[in-house]
Parts: structure tokens; C-alpha cells; sequence
């Protein structure tokens, strides 16, 4: 029998203090939505539904082609919610799913069993719960003696009895399809919020003597709605641990990994060190044998294997096997780096190509430069590539030596094993094998400097 799914999405969340709608806050690199939907599809719905309301538009973006949408211009309560849905699903056979966009910790394997119980219980509808060691606040579950659920109560309307159960309504619920919408339609808001509770329909199924049961989560941490950013920081605490234990049971050391920050897409390879204080973003990929040294910050970037990264940032660049970048560099979007290049102290790329074994030791810029193979980089190098208004490349060949404190003012091109005397400015192209020199020549006035301030005779 088909499986469907109601994600409810339509809050704007006050207590986020946002404009952004809830479910587009980020855990771990991508929304709280994301993180439910990809859970949701462990489940493999015939029909996702996604409830919008705030915001709709934004919301649509993050699941477009994804997901049917229904729009809820009012907030009117979580029964209300699924009712929207019901142009959609009603009168299907199967079993829906509804679950809140901003629960991220939930994973595909809970509401696999969740739905598996539902099925092998034959239970017209069954609720996922949990066992809160406080459960404070929460919608209490009240069983009768064969283990069905007899009704959910509020905690402010338990008695003192009821307020010490521990097990606690989640927010989330596998139905019979039809008989779902059957029951929303009688449904009232007769109620201290006058909205439409979801809830409601299980006192309907009880009623009619109909079979609900609950399935309790193994781990607590998935049950946590975000409500605030109180809550979204625990949410991040949570998804960092998992996600860094992932990655150690797959063979990655991690010297503190209370104090590593790597996004859920990133992935990283056997054998590879990461130091403290680290931070992986976007779709990074990481290399065999990498070390990533404490201070690092890399973002949407590949690295190939045995690359050596020390406190420094790379964005949206691709890093070949055996590169050693920092400390202190910066290499920026849309940069390739050679394999086994050196890119050192206080040296950045941006936009450019740099050839295998080439080396920038210390404070260089390369911005727009196409380098080859075996080029050295003397300290203090300047691509000088914008005229203020455009943009230019510099073109440098294989085996190229570039003295300190040299500017080449692009665009321009530099043959193959040319020489670029230290201090010059280069702003015409070199030929093969060239020497370049491109400076004021020296002139030394003996005597000059006696009894100017500076000197040591001058009192």
C-alpha cells in the first residue's frame, strides 16, 4: 500500500524573531526543511505534500520539483494545516505521514519504523512519541492497559496522575489515509486557541473504537521542534555530533571534535586529520591523507589527497593531490591549484589556474593568473589584474622565475623559463627565456646622508 507525506511548512515563527520563515533556518548547512524532507524519503512517498503559508515563495524554492505545495493563508492550527492537503490526498489508499518542518533532528530510520508499526499493528492511526526525563510542557500519551492509546492530554489540563507520565507527544503521526480526512472534517475550534488540533482526530478514532497506537523514539534528540534560536542551537549541537561520529567511524581523526564544524553534505575521506577549530562547509570533499591544521575554513571546495592545509581559508576552488597552502593564505572562488604547488604565509589566489609544483613562499597575490608548471613566485609578487573599471589575466608559462617584490601588470604574458629581474614592474609581454627588468636604475650620491637628521653624527 502507497505511502504519502503532509510536511507542514506554513509558520512564520514568531519566537525565532525572524522575517525568514522558520523552516528555512540552517542546521549543519542546509534548512530545517531539507533535513525533514530528505528524512521523509526514507519512507519513499508515492506523494509529498508541503504546506506553505509565510513567506510561500521562499519556501517553494527550497523543495521546487520536489514536492507538491497547498498554501494555508491563515494559521488556524495544525488541524487545519492538513486539511489544506486534502485536495491532494483524499480518497487515496495508503498510509500519510504528517510531520513539522522544523523538526531536523528526525532520521529516515525512525520513521521507517514508524510506519512499519503503524502497518504490522494495523492501527488506524499511531503517534511517534518519546520518554522525556522532564517532560514539562509537553502533550502527555495515555495508554490503556492493552497498550493503545486512549487519548493525548495538554499539560495544562493533566492531572497530577497524568502529569507524571513521561512519554510525550512528538508532533508527528502516520494515519489511514482516508480515514484522516474523514475525521478532519469533524473536527471544531472549540478550544482555548480556537484553532483546529490535529489531535482531535484521535479522540474521533477512539470514539468509533478504532485502533491508535503510539511507536516511542529510541533517542530523545529527535523529537526536538525548534521554536527559537535557543532551541536551534541545541538542534546544531546535535546534528555536529552525529555528523562528526559519522565521519570517525569512517576512519577520519578528529582531535576535538566538540570544537570541529562540518556541514552534513561535506564529505571526507580515510586517513584524513582534522585539528581543532575547523570549519567544512557546502559540498566540500576532502582527500585521503589530508591534514586540515587548527584554524582552517574551507567552503564548497575539493581537496585532493595528502594536501596540507594550515589555518587558512579556501572558497569555491579545487585543490590538487599534495598541495601544502598557509598559514595565513586565502584562496579564493574559482581557483585551481597543481598538484604538489606550494602556496604559503599571507599569499592569495582568486579566479586563477596555478600548474603543478609551482610555489608563492610569501605575501603574493595571483588574481586572474593562468600559471604554469615549476614557477616561482619570489615574496611580495603582484598580479596587478584590474584597471578599476575591467578585469585582465596574466599568462605565465612553465619554469618561469619571478623576483621579489615584482608587479605584472596584466594583461600580459610571460614565455616559458623567462626571468623577471626582483623589483621590476612588467607590463609588456616577456618572451622565452627572456630577462626582464623593469626598474629605475640605481643611482648612489656619496656622502649624501651626513648630517641629515637620521644620522648618528647629527646632534
Amino acid at each position: 500500500m502507497s505511502n504519502y507525506a503532509i510536511i507542514l511548512a506554513a509558520g512564520k515563527g514568531t519566537r525565532m524573531k525572524s522575517d525568514l520563515p522558520k523552516v528555512l533556518h540552517k542546521v549543519s548547512g542546509i534548512t530545517m526543511l531539507e533535513h525533514v524532507f530528505r528524512a521523509v524519503s526514507a519512507i519513499t512517498p508515492e506523494k509529498n505534500v508541503t504546506v506553505i503559508g509565510h513567506k510561500a515563495e521562499l519556501v517553494r524554492e527550497v523543495l521546487a520539483n520536489q514536492s507538491e505545495f497547498v498554501l494555508q493563508t491563515e494559521q488556524l492550527g495544525t488541524g487545519h494545516a492538513v486539511m489544506m492537503a486534502e485536495e491532494e490526498l483524499a480518497g487515496l489508499e495508503g498510509h500519510t505521514l504528517v510531520i513539522a518542518g522544523d523538526t531536523p533532528l528526525i532520521t529516515g530510520e525512525s520513521l521507517k519504523n514508524l510506519i512499519d508499526f503503524h502497518v504490522n499493528h494495523k492501527n488506524v492511526a499511531t503517534i511517534l512519541t518519546a520518554t522525556a526525563e522532564n517532560p514539562f510542557g509537553y502533550g502527555r500519551i495515555i495508554r490503556n492497559d492493552n497498550g493503545e492509546v486512549v487519548k493525548i492530554v495538554e499539560q495544562k489540563d493533566a492531572s497530577a496522575f497524568e502529569q507524571q507520565v513521561k512519554e510525550i507527544n512528538t508532533g508527528t503521526y502516520v494515519f489511514d489515509n482516508k480515514r484522516l480526512f474523514e475525521a478532519l472534517k469533524n473536527i471544531n475550534t472549540n478550544n482555548a486557541q480556537g484553532e483546529y488540533y490535529l489531535t482531535d482526530v484521535i479522540s474521533i478514532f477512539r470514539e468509533a473504537s478504532e485502533k491508535v497506537g503510539a511507536y516511542v523514539l529510541r533517542d530523545f534528540d529527535e523529537s526536538l521542534g525548534v521554536n527559537d534560536r535557543v532551541a536551534l542551537a541545541m538542534a546544531e549541537r546535535v546534528m555536529r555530533r552525529r555528523i562528526n561520529k559519522t565521519h570517525m567511524l569512517n576512519g577520519v581523526t578528529f582531535l576535538n571534535p566538540d570544537a570541529t564544524y562540518i556541514d552534513v553534505d561535506v564529505a571526507i575521506a580515510p586517513d584524513v586529520v582534522v585539528e581543532a577549530n575547523i570549519t567544512l562547509k557546502g559540498h566540500t570533499r576532502i582527500g585521503a591523507e589530508s591534514i586540515l591544521t587548527n584554524g582552517t575554513y574551507i567552503v564548497d571546495s575539493v581537496i585532493g589527497e595528502r594536501v596540507v592545509v594550515t589555518n587558512s581559508m579556501i572558497e569555491e576552488s579545487e585543490v590538487k593531490d599534495g598541495v601544502t597552502i598557509g598559514p595565513f593564505a586565502h584562496i579564493r572562488p574559482k581557483s585551481v591549484l597543481g598538484k604538489d604547488s606550494h602556496i604559503g604565509n599571507f599569499v592569495e589566489v582568486k579566479g586563477s589556474s596555478i600548474g603543478e609544483n609551482t610555489k608563492a613562499g610569501h605575501l603574493t597575490y595571483i588574481g586572474n593568473g593562468q600559471v604554469g608548471d615549476y614557477v616561482n613566485f619570489g615574496a611580495g609578487t603582484i598580479l596587478a589584474n584590474y584597471d578599476g573599471k575591467n578585469k585582465y589575466t596574466t599568462t605565465i608559462g612553465n619554469h618561469v622565475f619571478v623576483g621579489s617584490n615584482s608587479t605584472l601588470v596584466a594583461p600580459v604574458t610571460i614565455g616559458d623559463s623567462a626571468l623577471i629581474a626582483a623589483g621590476s614592474a612588467i607590463n609588456q609581454d616577456v618572451p622565452a627565456d627572456a630577462l626582464a627588468i623593469g626598474r629605475e636604475r640605481q643611482v648612489t650620491k656619496e656622502g649624501y646622508a651626513i648630517g641629515k637628521p637620521h644620522h648618528p653624527s647629527t646632534k
